[in-house]
């Protein structure tokens, strides 16, 4: 198995050719227009390689999204050591598990501030006082909302002002994901999602964290692949999906909501009526 790093330095698109193609794609706006463009300038380069790319296209309107899980450990690594000027954010659920917390206080000791975005308190109340404190599990309907009021609303206040939101994706995670591109325009956030580690496999992920001696949580060691908030994840068993263990007693294409931009543009026929 060869390592990310190794595959890294065997690019070529590196130095000055690679700053060419960051300014060839040097529009001041960013629109659906301008996606596929992007597509291309990022074709074929490593990860460490896209974030620099898109840290020299987007400047401060760039930001990436960390939920703590091992992918999003990678990007901060690489992020923090390669383009500061990139922002990192969380969204803090009220919910997550204790190793959660504690993975992202090692984080923020090793690898500086993360902005914190958390649930308007009144949306909460208000949920709880109508519906108690596990209505998520009475219908997806339910769960949605939680998820919208816990999530959704606060990634739409740390989005504002951004152009370019950077994502620990990879197709392997889940069917819905497999069909995603390097770049991506999010209608309903009018900015363009990047996964720098969209082709990586677990295995990589792996590799790197242990090859730069990245903290993690410590569910993972626990066959916890994918990490939500404490009462809507389980372990998986031998043989499920990575993210089996979200949402696991739903029928259901097991997403919060941050992502349903990506799939909803991807499940439209290609010429619609």
């Amino acid at each position: 198995m060869v390592s990310p790093l190794k595959k890294s330095s065997e690019r070529t698109l590196v130095g000055k050719t690679l700053a060419n193609c960051v300014r060839s794609i040097s529009f001041k706006h960013v629109v659906p227009a301008d996606l596929q463009e992007l597509k291309q300038a990022l074709s074929g380069l490593s990860a460490e390689e896209i974030l620099i790319a898109i840290a020299k296209r987007f400047g401060a309107g760039a930001v990436f999204s960390t939920s703590f899980g091992a992918e999003d450990q990678v990007l901060t690594q690489m992020i923090r050591s390669l383009t500061p000027t990139t922002g990192i954010f969380a969204l803090d659920t009220g919910r997550h598990f204790e190793e959660t917390y504690y993975t992202m206080a090692m984080t923020v000791s090793r690898y500086g501030p993360i902005d914190t975005f958390s649930p308007e308190a009144a949306d909460i109340e208000n949920l709880l006082k109508k519906k108690g404190p596990l209505s998520f599990y009475e219908s997806v309907e339910n769960r949605k909302e939680c998820c919208f009021l816990r999530k959704v609303k606060p990634l739409q206040r740390a989005l504002i002002g951004k152009s370019c939101w950077i994502s620990g994706i990879r197709r392997e995670q889940s069917p819905s994901r497999n069909s995603f591109d390097i770049a991506e325009w999010d209608e309903d956030h009018q900015l363009i999602k990047v996964y720098p580690l969209l082709e990586w496999t677990t295995e990589e992920i792996w590799n790197y964290i242990k090859e730069k001696e990245i903290p993690y949580n410590e569910l993972h060691d626990r066959n916890f692949p994918s990490i939500g908030c404490a009462p809507c994840t389980r372990a998986i068993k031998p043989g499920e999906a990575l993210r089996a263990g979200r949402w696991w007693w739903e029928q259901s294409d097991q997403e919060c909501g941050l992502h349903v931009t990506t799939i909803r543009s991807l499940e439209k026929p290609a010429n619609p009526s």
